[in-house]
Formats: structure tokens, sequence, C-alpha cells
């Protein structure tokens, strides 16, 4: 009798720990890397934004642009997460309904998507030989791509579009092209 409880609460352990295994692995990445900044840390990044290099007389100041990316690929992450942990609380709360709860993971996974297709996007659109870029989707469904370069012609500018609409499965999607000088 004993031996069978032991049996019975080993396997109820073992069970529990695959189970927490699998929701740690399918769990979104960017909840294993988060961190908190201060206000002291995010003055520090911004004023390491701005380099100032002197030559003679004259001062010149630039804007690092691939820090400004990376900013607003940090807070798009930030607001998806934000939204992503509201549904999370939805699915788990016994209060709401089967089809508030269904609702909430259609919603987590189409968040997920669209993460996705940005990031696949960057990589095809860098691949054509662009320094970097950003893809934002907004909650109306506009693709705006902003591309760090010199210039850009309305024919490339035509084939980014061309590019987004045919990988994103969205031949009709309203997608918007900016040029961010280096």
């Amino acid at each position: 009798m004993l031996l069978k409880k032991q049996t019975v609460w080993l396997l109820t352990m073992l069970s529990l720990v695959v189970v927490l295994s699998v929701y740690y692995i399918t769990s979104p990445d960017s909840q294993l890397n988060e961190f908190a900044t201060t206000d002291e840390s995010k003055e520090n990044a911004q004023s390491e934004e701005v380099a100032e290099e002197s030559k003679g007389d004259s001062t010149v100041t630039t804007t690092d642009s691939e820090a400004v990316f990376e900013q607003m690929r940090l807070d798009m992450m930030e607001k998806r997460d934000q939204q992503k942990e509201e549904l999370v609380t939805i699915q788990g709360s016994s209060e709401k309904t089967a089809e508030e709860k269904n609702a909430a993971t259609e919603k987590i996974e189409e968040l997920q998507e669209i993460t996705d297709n940005e990031k696949i996007m960057e990589s095809l659109i860098k691949a054509e030989n662009y320094e970097d870029v950003l893809v934002q989707t907004s909650e109306n469904g506009t693709v705006n791509v902003t591309v760090k370069a010199e210039e850009l012609s309305a024919e490339a500018a035509n084939d980014i579009v061309q590019l987004v609409r045919k990988n994103m499965d969205a031949p009709n999607a309203n997608v918007a092209v900016k040029i961010d000088p280096k």
C-alpha cells in the first residue's frame, strides 16, 4: 500500500515537471529576456545615443539611428507583452466564459504571428542590401516599413511594398515605406 502511494506521488511529480517544462519551452522568448530599467539608465542610454565629435572650430552631433530602431522595437515588444499578459489573465480567469477564453487564445496566437511576420520581413528586406529595417504592423492592419538608407527610389519602395504583400499573404495590404537617413 505504501509503495502504491509513493508511485502515485512520483508519477504526479514527474507529470508536473513535464507540464512545466513544456510551458517554459513554448512560452514567448520575450518573457525570458525581460529586464527593468530605471530613469537613470534611460538617461544614460539617451546620452549614449548622441555622439559629439570635435573637428577644429565646429562640433558635429549625430544620432545613432540603430539605437532609435532598437528602442522602437523594445517599445513595440513591451506593448505586445502587456497585451499578452492581459490575455493570459483572461485565459486563467475562472469568471470568464469559454468563448472569452478562446478569443483570448486566438488573439495571443495572432499577436505572435504578427511578431513573427515582422521579424521575417525585416530579415527579407535587410537581405536586399539595406543597413537596417523596422517593420511595424498597426492594429488596423497597416504595415509600416522604415528603411535606413541614404536614399530610396520609388522603384525600390515599390519592391519593398510588393515583397511585404507577397510574404505576409496580404495582396491588398496597406503598406507604407519610409526612409530613415543614416
